[in-house]
């Protein structure tokens, strides 16, 4: 972490602890260990390695905001590594770039729900797949095996696209409930 920024984020935590309205701050030794230990989890998933490792890291920073510069300090990598880590994770929508207050530079933000947005995104995720599928069964004809195996693979998005809607409405409801 940012040696610049961690006394002011530890004076809120503290000051969030004595007002009783935040959580127990969390030494760096526990976050970092949470960080590697989410990291290799998402990477087993099949998300790229260090794309994971950067979306761990904002997860588990207080505030979910962090530089490049802070990222590769907290990892120990390269700027050039966090640059294509955070330019995956705009583009699969599991984090924002935004400018920092009065400042230049650009900082990396994680929203506090942001699994929501990136799952949910369907027409951005499912539709090109679905059109290529439909080319692909148009092409080969759906009588064909190579076919048949498009067309299932095509419903099977459509269909996972049409119960999406439903899974966001539970989503949002269970949230309002919690």
């Amino acid at each position: 972490m940012s040696a610049s920024r961690e006394p002011v984020r530890a004076a809120v935590r503290t000051a969030a602890r004595r007002a009783g309205d935040g959580p127990a701050a969390v030494s760096h030794d526990e976050s970092h260990a949470v960080v590697e230990r989410l990291g290799a989890a998402l990477s087993l998933a099949g998300f790229p390695p260090m794309p994971s490792r950067v979306f761990a890291a904002l997860l588990v920073d207080d505030d979910g905001r962090m530089t490049a510069a802070e990222l590769s300090e907290e990892l120990s990598v390269s700027a050039a590594a966090v640059s294509g880590a955070v330019r995956y994770l705009g583009h699969v929508g599991l984090l924002r770039r935004e400018r920092e207050r009065g400042g230049r530079k650009d900082v990396f933000v994680v929203l506090d729900d942001a699994w929501h947005g990136a799952l949910t995104s369907t027409d951005q995720i499912y539709a090109p797949i679905i059109a290529a599928l439909s080319d692909g069964v148009q092409h080969l004809g759906a009588e064909t095996a190579a076919g048949a195996r498009l067309q299932l693979s095509q419903e099977f998005l459509e269909f996972v696209t049409v119960e999406m809607s439903g899974i966001i409405h539970r989503w949002d409801a269970y949230k309002r409930a919690r």
